[in-house]
């Protein structure tokens, strides 16, 4: 094996075996330790507080700690707090309105640790004490209030509550941050369907009154329409006299237009009428006499 080899393997297994190994054994020591972002070291020492690190990076623990830093990790704890900001949402938190309707809210709010001391020894569970808590501030403060208000005015609902919570989670170690009551809901079953149920009948009352306008609409643009017609259709009935007086004042002047024109409006209407004819040759008048002087005669086609 080469020495260039050799030294690699042997560089390789220092720095992924070695160089872990003694960097964990100098901060067991207490030499140093590394505080990283959004979160906190608490040291305790003969069950008093000794030193807190907030600030992420490099901390030389002697110069922090002093002498103790030597011996808190094998007589002391230290404890390592998150500090990032944390979200919680409570569901259907039951709340009577005003005119004692059963409801449900959902709160939302965040939270973060403000001081690590606090957080670690005044409260067992700071979490669950700050959730209860929420919820009971929740029951006093929305409790009793009007329908139309919990269903409509959420924000000064949120302020509310986080006025009535701020304080004691401060006393725990918690900062709260932002609360909103994302939903406000019914809990009654069978007040859901009933409201359901006037929904809908409004909704088909609704309907119904649109399609009667609509029909009325309809109505009364065709009673326009039809009254607009027989105006125009009246007009034109009571100009047609004038407009056949004058086209015939027009024929009269030419006697044989006018002759020719009514003869053929005589043979038109005769057709039309549909009655029987007798052709009689010319000169015959004792046969025309005759003629019609036989009873039952079938007509003649003409």
């Amino acid at each position: 094996m080469s020495p260039m080899l050799l030294s690699v393997i042997i560089g390789f297994m220092a720095s992924w075996i070695v160089v872990p190994i003694v960097l964990g054994l100098v901060r067991f020591l207490g030499l140093y330790t590394v505080v990283h972002e959004g979160s906190a070291h608490v040291y305790v020492l003969f069950g008093n507080v000794i030193g807190i690190l907030k600030e992420p990076g490099f901390h030389f623990l002697p110069a922090r700690l002093g002498p103790a830093a030597f011996i808190v990790h094998l007589l002391g704890k230290r404890h390592v707090l998150d500090m990032r900001m944390d979200q919680r949402y409570l569901r259907s938190q039951p709340v009577n309105s005003e005119e004692g309707a059963p409801m449900g809210v959902g709160i939302w709010y965040e939270m973060y640790v403000s001081d690590p001391v606090a957080y670690l020894f005044r409260n067992a569970d700071p979490k669950g004490s700050l959730a209860a808590n929420v919820s009971n501030a929740a029951v006093r403060c929305l409790s009793n209030m009007p329908l139309a208000e919990m269903l409509e005015n959420r924000h000064p609902m949120s302020i509310s509550v986080r006025q009535e919570v701020g304080p004691k989670s401060r006393e725990w170690g918690y900062q709260l941050g932002s609360v909103y009551i994302r939903k406000v809901h019914f809990r009654d079953e069978g007040m859901i369907r009933q409201i359901e149920a006037k929904v809908v009948n409004r909704l088909r009352q609704v309907t119904s009154a649109i399609k009667q306008d609509g029909a009325n609409q309809v109505s009364v643009i065709t009673s326009s329409a039809e009254r607009q017609a027989a105006v125009e259709f009246a007009k034109a009935q009571a100009m047609r006299p004038t407009i056949v007086g004058a086209a015939l004042t027009a024929i009269s002047k030419d006697p044989e237009v006018a002759q020719a024109l009514f003869e053929i409006l005589e043979i038109q209407s005769l057709n039309e009428s549909k009655a029987a004819l007798t052709l009689v040759p010319p000169g015959g008048g004792l046969l025309a006499q005759l003629l019609a002087s036989r009873p039952g005669m079938p007509p003649q086609p003409a």
